[in-house]
């Protein structure tokens, strides 16, 4: 089938009163955005829908793919676009029955905006699933339960008719809800919640905390990667990496023990403030899950909380694990998440972790030195990388370099 538009349904945003046409304008910059460097199409935005009017050459499938992506997008569908005459819609519809397999079933679907059209919908319903039967015998009609529905609008413009629908990623569009820094780990959590909170249309930039030789090249690889795969929805993502070494082994030297956890996490809250504030962002995201590790009771959340006023928001805090992961695969960073590379957050942890700490010890322990001059360096000496969907690590350039130099 060749198809000459895709339609694109819009999500939450078409709940929105007086600044709607913001959020309609936002979703197409995105949206095209999302399609470079393809060719081949033109974006036309309205008030209730997008159509992307696409030529023979243009890889409709490839576009589908991205766009679904793309937070704002409710559900898209390719489509195509007939003049407003019976005898044309009756024959698109037969189009689409042939690919139909021998003894399946089909419905026509009919929504008439256009009320001056000379037939009602039950009138083209039984019009149209005549002519598809009478074209193709090899099918027949099951309202109930059909392996395929004909779906046909009759629009003041013209008429639409499509048979797939094919969901997106809903939520709002990503630049209409602020801007925040993300805590990204590497491990299943920190990237789902950069996702939930794009979906919520916030703008993100990702910090993330690397502690050579204690952790690994790969683990720094490993968070470029899922940051890429972020990247993939909203295109090009700031990660800035933090040297934490330094500030990791003093707390080890002078915190006690049990409560090494809670103040490496307060160490990074600091850091994470000061870089809050470099970049201009509103708030500070993190994948913490209520009562899921040492680090995550309402205790050990209340003594990091106390470093920062910037709010902190947890879009996992309530969630299963299971929940979680689902959605992790879901959006694609799950492989990715589970690659054995340790971060900073495993390595020097202790055996019996405090999980509900006394905050005067917290400070008791932290005022043995002063961390003031040791953060300072380290936000002084973060490596900021611009990541975007088709980014390659200096090691893969290298690889791609040497393979052809040698064929």
């Amino acid at each position: 089938m060749m198809y000459d538009h895709i339609l694109v349904r819009y999500g939450e945003l078409t709940l929105k009163g007086a600044n709607r046409k913001m959020f309609v304008n936002k979703l197409r910059s995105n949206v095209k955005q999302a399609l470079v460097p393809l060719q081949g199409y033109t974006v036309k935005a309205n008030r209730d829908r997008m159509y992307i009017e696409v030529t023979p050459e243009a890889d409709i499938e490839e576009m589908m793919r991205r766009i679904s992506k793309v937070f704002g997008v409710k559900s898209i569908s390719p489509v195509m676009k007939i003049e407003k005459d019976l005898e044309v819609a009756k024959a698109q519809a037969s189009d689409f029955a042939e690919a139909y397999g021998e003894g399946e079933s089909f419905k026509i679907d009919v929504k008439r905006s256009d009320k001056q059209f000379p037939y009602d919908t039950y009138q083209l319903q039984r019009i149209l699933g005549g002519a598809v039967l009478e074209h193709n015998p090899q099918v027949h009609v099951n309202v109930r339960q059909p392996d395929h529905i004909i779906k046909t609008e009759v629009r003041l413009d013209a008429i639409y008719i499509y048979d797939r629908v094919i969901e997106g990623a809903g939520g709002l569009p990503v630049g209409t809800g602020g801007k925040t820094l993300l805590m990204l780990s590497g491990g299943i959590d920190s990237p789902v919640a950069g996702m939930e909170i794009m979906r919520r249309g916030v703008t993100i930039e990702a910090i993330h905390f690397h502690s050579p030789p204690f952790t690994s090249e790969k683990a720094k690889e490993k968070v470029i990667e899922l940051t890429r795969i972020l990247a993939e929805h909203v295109g090009p993502i700031k990660l800035h990496i933090v040297p934490f070494t330094e500030v990791q082994k003093q707390i080890n030297k002078v915190v006690h023990e049990r409560y090494t956890m809670t103040s490496t996490r307060r160490m990074m809250m600091r850091i994470a403030d000061k870089v809050v504030h470099q970049i201009g962002a509103d708030a500070i995201v993190n994948g913490e899950n209520l009562g899921q590790v040492a680090s995550q009771t309402l205790k050990s959340m209340y003594a990091i909380n106390h470093v920062t006023t910037t709010p902190v928001l947890r879009p996992l805090l309530t969630l299963d694990k299971e929940d979680i992961v689902i959605k992790a695969k879901e959006y694609g960073t799950f492989e990715t998440s589970i690659q054995p590379f340790e971060d900073c957050c495993t390595i020097f942890t202790p055996k019996n972790p405090v999980t509900e700490p006394d905050f005067e010890k917290v400070e008791k322990y932290e005022g043995v030195f002063d961390f003031s001059e040791m953060i300072q360096r380290a936000v002084d000496n973060v490596e900021t990388i611009e990541i975007n969907k088709n980014y390659q690590s200096q090691k893969d350039k290298d690889t791609e370099t040497l393979m052809q130099d040698l064929f």
